[in-house]
């Protein structure tokens, strides 16, 4: 996640436009999403007589810039939503909706303006897909970013270096209370065996936040004439992309080996640990990722939470994790399968705040 206790600054490069942010992560809680607010520094002699424009725009990228071919774009603009900051079309004191902006304008001078923009309710979260380590270009994602710039209108041509663009994400923190631990338990039965076998695994909770360990317990009666030869677990990340294919990506993000066998009438009670972790799979391409800021780190996506009665099909990527329990078993014909899966969250707990200092970007 983005740094804490900071007050984001950047500059366009003719001097003209500035922006100040306090964050540039904005929670979504599910029924409700935290507005985008800011301040706009500007320099009128810079300036010359044009206006200044911010927009806030939200873009699901599925290619690269360079594969926009034949008048096809390998991107949507899923949301866009332009303000004239400058001149002000209201009392700059009305127009700050939070404490930020009232301290920024206070410090700032009379030549800053502020800005605000309220999320729709049905935008996805920032979500990537990690590329492979030959890739090059942009990477299958969700973007969300706040744009100023200055020109003689709102339609007129804009260039870069009257231009200042400030990436954001759109993030989801866990929940403050916890769902019930899931269990999930299944009965196997085999031709030639009188007697089934019986597998159930529970998890110690619903949601783990990234970096914590997951403990799986296992229970295995196993009342067949069969031999399990092997226990395998593993945690599965699921990848909806639902925007544009609806296709699903599932990748194993940690997996657990054992090597453990239960003979016929025998049974097994055991913990395992499994620890998804981002450090684990750099080269992993497809694998989901939380969006991630410039000269950031990332973490794998957090599960996506969706509010009810809001469309999937324009959330971008949709991302869930399970724990698959396989069982080896062992047979005259061969060895066969029997697995169960067990799902549960895994997102960040929400950051405490404090006191704020600038950092130019």
């Amino acid at each position: 996640m983005s740094p804490k206790n900071v007050i984001f600054k950047k500059t366009c490069k003719d001097k003209s436009v500035g922006v100040f942010m306090g964050k540039r992560d904005f929670v979504d809680r599910v029924d409700a999403v935290d507005p985008v607010d800011g301040v706009i520094l500007v320099d009128p002699e810079a300036l010359a007589g044009r206006k200044v424009f911010v927009t806030l725009s939200c873009t699901f990228r599925y290619g690269r810039d360079d594969m926009d071919v034949l008048g096809i774009a390998f991107r949507r603009e899923l949301y866009l939503s332009t303000r004239q900051v400058y001149p002000p079309l209201q009392d700059r004191e009305k127009g700050a909706h939070t404490k930020v902006q009232v301290k920024l304008l206070q410090k700032l001078g009379i030549n800053a303006y502020p800005f605000f923009f309220e999320f729709p309710d049905n935008l996805p979260c920032s979500v990537a897909l990690q590329p492979a380590p030959q890739d090059v270009g942009k990477q299958c994602a969700v973007e969300f970013e706040i744009k100023a710039f200055s020109a003689e209108s709102q339609d007129a041509k804009v260039h870069k270096r009257s231009t200042v663009r400030l990436m954001i994400r759109k993030v989801q923190y866990a929940p403050e209370t916890q769902g019930t631990p899931p269990s999930v338990e299944i009965t196997k039965d085999f031709v030639m065996s009188d007697k089934p076998l019986h597998i159930k695994a529970s998890l110690d909770k619903e949601l783990y936040y990234h970096g914590e360990t997951i403990k799986v317990l296992v229970n295995i009666t196993n009342n067949s004439n069969k031999t399990i030869r092997n226990v395998v677990l593993s945690v599965d990340q699921v990848a909806n992309v639902v925007l544009y294919s609806n296709d699903n990506y599932s990748k194993c993000v940690d997996i657990e080996d054992s090597g453990d066998s239960v003979s016929a009438g025998a049974t097994l009670q055991k913990v395992y640990k499994l620890l998804p972790l981002l450090a684990n799979n750099r080269e992993r391409r497809g694998i989901a990722l939380d969006g991630k800021l410039k000269h950031e780190d990332t973490n794998l996506a957090s599960s996506s939470i969706v509010k009810e009665g809001v469309l999937k099909e324009v959330l971008g990527i949709m991302v869930s994790y399970k724990v698959m329990v396989k069982l080896v078993i062992g047979g005259m014909m061969g060895s066969s399968e029997v697995g169960l899966e067990v799902p549960f969250r895994l997102m960040h707990p929400k950051p405490d705040t404090g006191k704020a200092f600038i950092t130019t970007l």
